[in-house]
């Protein structure tokens, strides 16, 4: 069996329904891979905690932050 991950995320209209955007280009991301023969598991949320950066003489200096990442499963 073979997994594929692929990155996710939706970019909205905020005078739209949010929600259902989300939901449209999820489902064209799935029917997408689909058409591959990629069959859809599931959508895990990834979350990474980023270091921060003090820089030179704290030039560039960045703080630490959280990061969320959406990611679809698919499996042939």
């Amino acid at each position: 069996m073979e997994h594929k991950v692929v990155p996710f995320a939706a970019s909205i209209d905020r005078k739209k329904n949010s929600s259902a955007q989300i939901a449209e280009q999820l489902e064209s991301l799935i029917k997408h891979y689909s058409e591959k023969d990629w069959q859809y598991v599931r959508v895990e949320n990834i979350t990474t905690f980023v270091h921060a950066e003090h820089g030179c003489f704290g030039f560039g200096a960045r703080p630490a932050q959280t990061l969320f990442t959406h990611l679809v499963i698919f499996k042939k």
